[in-house]
């Protein structure tokens, strides 16, 4: 019967058209073909980042001021940086202020990702609320806790007041800082939330159950089962934030402009203040190379830990 309907409707082998494209190509072609589809956008990428990159370095080696051509010092600019004490500041500052921020945000968002992982009722309205500092502007933020924390009459000002605390971030170093890094945790921590809460739902439940079916309390596993599937989200996390936390501003200058005598100034404002305001774009160019070299250290260990926790898995 079947052989009857196959004469009657003629079936014959599929012949593949000449300009069909060869699946069965070797890896390597194919391989080659996609690459070859990359190539302008990878190219443009490339000149995007290069070009300015190679500019700044080239630029950190000269003596550059507005109105006069770059004249070639070699090293003067970076050994005038090792001797700005200005710069040193800078560079604590960044430093534990960026380290502050990091790990407030990790601390803080993954003990909401947790916590929010046991809650049912309600669960959308308060991942909104959670995320509703993320879709403020940045300088709107800002400027918000800077109304909020004006001495004698702001209202989170007069709240601590109420209450015996006394935060002179207008005038003490250590303050103005400590309220820099409480925006910035405040309105950067739902990235970290929403890419730990993500991995934490990817659990598997069958790798909890078995594991409190081994008499595990819940802090061991949460430690020594949860933690550890969810390294690579919380390396991502770490690293993502530390890339965009190093380059801090608004929340300094708009808070203090680096005040007071300079003694808030991170890395990004002193930037700003040699490039725009004493046009010594040598000296600027040196300290970008120097934050860059900086984010470089940072994220290396990342890196490595990223690849690491890959090739585990592969």
């Amino acid at each position: 019967m079947i052989a009857q309907i196959a004469r009657r409707i003629d079936i014959r082998p599929l012949r593949r058209d000449a300009s069909m494209p060869d699946r069965q190509r070797p890896p390597q072609t194919r391989h080659g073909f996609y690459v070859l589809l990359l190539l302008p956008a990878l190219l443009l990428l490339v000149g995007l980042l290069a070009t300015p990159a190679v500019y700044i370095v080239w630029l950190s080696f000269q003596k550059s001021t507005l109105g006069q051509e770059p004249a070639f010092v070699g090293l003067a600019n970076y050994a005038a940086l090792i001797a700005d004490s200005g710069f040193w500041r800078a560079v604590w500052n960044t430093f534990a202020v960026v380290n502050v921020i990091v790990y407030g945000e990790l601390a803080f968002g993954l003990a909401v990702a947790v916590l929010l992982r046991r809650v049912e009722m309600g669960r959308k309205l308060i991942i909104a609320a959670i995320i509703a500092p993320y879709a403020i502007t940045e300088s709107s933020g800002i400027v918000m806790w800077r109304f909020m924390m004006e001495p004698e009459v702001g209202i989170a000002s007069r709240l601590l007041d109420g209450v015996g605390i006394v935060l002179p971030w207008d005038s003490e170093p250590w303050a103005g800082l400590a309220l820099a890094c409480l925006i910035a945790i405040w309105q950067h921590m739902p990235f970290t939330f929403l890419i730990l809460y993500a991995a934490l739902l990817s659990v598997p439940k069958e790798t909890q159950e078995a594991a409190a079916i081994d008499g595990a309390t819940a802090w061991q596993r949460f430690w020594r089962v949860e933690v550890p599937i969810i390294m690579p989200a919380i390396l991502v996390a770490i690293l993502f934030r530390y890339i965009f936390a190093i380059r801090l501003f608004g929340e300094v200058w708009l808070l203090t402009r680096g005040g007071p005598a300079r003694l808030t100034e991170v890395l990004a404002i002193y930037l700003y203040r040699e490039t725009f305001q004493y046009r010594n774009f040598g000296l600027a160019s040196a300290a970008g190379v120097c934050m860059l070299l900086l984010s470089l250290l940072i994220a290396l260990p990342y890196l490595y830990r990223m690849a690491k926790e890959v090739r585990r898995d592969a």
